[in-house]
């Protein structure tokens, strides 16, 4: 599956394309006015998320100009491509809004219909993650020092943590939290960090039903598997990429392996 690819170099390119946009991000994220329109699904969009959506596009192109390319401000079905980028410019538009600082940049290679890397950087917090196949997940800590990170098992019961959606908790998650998971400690946080949690061992879960898109979900995917977790879909169906309309069916980001 990954074999032709050159993964850990593309890791890199895609680490220095997404601290462009990230740096991008943050310009806007200093001026009052963001430039906030409505989508025709009635989601925000911002001068951040269209200028980091052209950086990481253009970027690309000249990285790989035989991949497709589908971003959430620009998505397509790659028709005939067996591979193809998956790209969120700014995860979690409504915190980049709310100036929390839980919104990131997501980029993933999509093989087969399986994310085989993923670079996340969420340039409010300073940190970054990556992971791919045949690698080790990694965070960049806000000093700019990098080390390895994986998932860690709880201790009892009572140490479990659920990475939990802060706009889109619903009653289906409550309910799984309930009956899985009683005794957790929620954590309630925006964009894909919720994965990168996991991957680094300061959360176990996160239950997710209701929408999502694949951009939304690939990169922390593939670095949540390079951490020795896993996400699986809660019919029991294999999670995969490059679906008509891009839709996730609901799903559980885990620990462990599937």
């Amino acid at each position: 599956m990954s074999g032709s690819y050159p993964i850990e170099h593309f890791i890199d390119v895609c680490l220095d394309i997404s601290d462009h946009a990230g740096r991008k991000i943050m310009e806007v994220y200093a001026r009052e006015d963001f430039g906030t329109q409505r989508k025709t699904d009635h989601s925000p969009v911002t001068d951040a998320d269209l200028a980091a959506n052209r950086i990481i596009v253009d970027a690309l192109k000249d990285l790989t100009p035989e991949i497709a390319i589908v971003s959430e401000e620009e998505s397509f079905k790659p028709e005939g491509h067996s591979a193809f980028w998956l790209v969120d410019p700014l995860d979690g538009t409504r915190e980049f809004i709310k100036r929390n600082g839980e919104f990131t940049v997501n980029i993933a290679l999509v093989v087969d219909q399986t994310p085989i890397l993923g670079v996340i950087v969420a340039p409010a917090l300073g940190v970054a993650y990556t992971g791919g196949i045949g690698l080790a997940a990694r965070k960049r800590d806000d000093s700019g020092q990098w080390f390895e990170i994986s998932v860690k098992e709880p201790m009892s019961d009572r140490d479990i943590k659920i990475a939990g959606s802060k706009n889109h908790m619903t009653d289906a998650s409550r309910h799984w939290i309930k009956a899985n998971c009683p005794n957790s400690e929620v954590i309630g946080i925006g964009s894909s960090v919720k994965f990168c949690l996991i991957a680094e061992g300061a959360a176990h879960f996160y239950p997710r039903f209701g929408p999502t898109m694949e951009w939304d979900t690939a990169a922390g995917h593939a670095i949540l598997n390079a951490a020795g977790g896993s996400v699986i879909r809660m019919d029991g169906h294999p999670f995969l990429y490059g679906k008509d309309g891009f839709g996730n069916a609901d799903f559980l980001a885990q620990y462990h392996p599937s």
